[in-house]
């Protein structure tokens, strides 16, 4: 870790140096996140920026980034960059690339930071925002503040709050700036909307509220989750325990029981709103939105929490039309459906909560290419499974790109290519877990 805080003040002198930033970063929590703790990091410091956060690192990017900068800009690339080195080669200007997912080939950037780098594992132990974090740290040591931030975006993540992680929430609690408390790994507001509304954790009465009423009258707990006496709190924890151990794997259990972080410095306090709504206006394309939100801009709040609402109901109407297209190749599960609100969000909750004795692939026509979104547990990787090589390697052998985590992991390829793909992800899966 102290070698990766001595790489992340490297990273910031180098940016001083620039009187102007060009950043770029992903459209998920991770990448928004970290999109706007280096951006309030760069405004503190008096250098000007332009932000664009994107659904995916392509050629068309680089061209944009090209007919955008001034010959002295640095680009700096958030949660992405570590895996196209030939995309990072075709921006003119001098990059940065702050990233976590595992570094494939040399990179071209002027400098790199990548948890792997130094030994820790970015797939679990150290996000994009985590990092990104680090390197605000380095230009201002009262970046400090900016560590709810990147919190969220390691729970965006579902990383482990263990090793690295835990420096940083460690020093984030001492400080004020986050708080923790035990309980349900969820939002905050009134118990039944919450289990009617919340795709994480997935019951079997997610999305159903007759069932839902019922549940909560045999328990005899109503109102606001955070108005629950520890009594109250302790008795629904347990219950839905009991049913996520009737399906979910261990790690689902553990995802949505436990510490509930508290961003004492942002507009939206409960790290799991926050996340919500970040993962929700990065993939409804407004994620200037949640950018405002984490810019302390409280005036987005309401535009954003509608859309999050709806998105939410939209996702768990997904899962349920999933769980009756799933079907089953040698070595993974699989479904293949049309304009999904969110592929990375049905693929999680399945792994997790349905079948988490396989990967699952989602695969989701959209704007004319087929996006797909690969969910492994971590007992699957502890057993081999690499799902950034099974999809990058699948991909590309049908005219697509892939890559991400050996957990979690995603790619995009032609229309027409789907079944070819699934042979070749289910042949590659097989041999990594056989």
């Amino acid at each position: 870790m102290q070698n990766l805080i001595e790489l992340a003040k490297q990273i910031a002198a180098i940016i001083e140096e620039y009187e102007h930033a060009r950043v770029i970063s992903h459209n998920d929590a991770d990448g928004i996140s970290s999109a706007a703790i280096i951006c309030q990091a760069l405004l503190r410091k008096g250098i000007p920026y332009h932000l664009t956060i994107i659904g995916r690192l392509d050629e068309s990017v680089a061209e944009m980034v090209n007919e955008t900068t001034s010959d002295d800009d640095i680009v700096i690339f958030c949660d992405m960059g570590s895996g196209q080195s030939e995309i990072i080669e075709k921006v003119e200007q001098d990059v940065i690339v702050i990233d976590h997912h595992k570094p494939v080939g040399d990179s071209p950037a002027k400098a790199m930071i990548n948890p792997h780098m130094v030994g820790i594992d970015g797939a679990v132990h150290l996000c994009a925002a985590t990092t990104t974090y680090l390197v605000a740290k380095g230009l201002d040591e009262e970046n400090i503040d900016l560590a709810g931030l990147a919190i969220a975006g390691a729970v965006g993540d579902k990383q482990l709050f263990e090793t690295a992680n835990k420096v940083i929430l460690d020093e984030a609690v001492e400080a004020g700036i986050v708080s923790v408390k035990k309980g349900l790994k969820v939002g905050s507001g009134d118990v039944a909307d919450i289990l009617e509304n919340t795709p994480e954790p997935y019951l079997d009465l997610t999305g159903e509220r007759e069932k839902i009423d019922q549940f909560l009258e045999m328990l005899d707990i109503h109102g606001n989750i955070d108005s629950l006496d520890t009594e109250q709190l302790q008795k629904l924890t347990s219950t839905i325990a009991l049913k996520l151990t009737k399906t979910a794997s261990p790690e689902a259990i553990e995802a949505a029981i436990g510490d509930v972080y508290i961003l004492n410095r942002e507009v939206v306090k409960n790290a799991y709103d926050l996340v919500a709504i970040m993962n929700t206006c990065g993939k409804q394309k407004v994620p200037g939105l949640a950018i405002a939100l984490c810019m302390k801009d409280e005036s987005a709040l309401e535009e954003a929490q509608d859309i999050t609402l709806k998105s939410q109901k939209a996702i768990i109407a997904d899962i349920k039309k999933a769980e009756e297209l799933l079907q089953k190749g040698k070595n993974i599960y699989y479904l293949s459906g049309k304009e999904l609100e969110s592929t990375g969000m049905v693929a999680s909750t399945i792994i997790r909560y349905v079948h988490p004795d396989m990967p699952f692939i989602a695969i989701n026509e959209v704007e004319g290419i087929i996006k797909i979104s690969g969910r492994g547990t971590r007992e699957l990787v502890d057993k081999g499974l690499d799902l950034a090589y099974a999809m990058r390697t699948a991909a590309s052998s049908v005219g697509g790109d892939g890559g991400g985590h050996s957990v979690a992991s995603g790619a995009s390829i032609p229309l027409g290519r789907t079944e070819e793909f699934i042979a070749l992800v289910d042949e590659i899966i097989g041999e990594q877990l056989n």
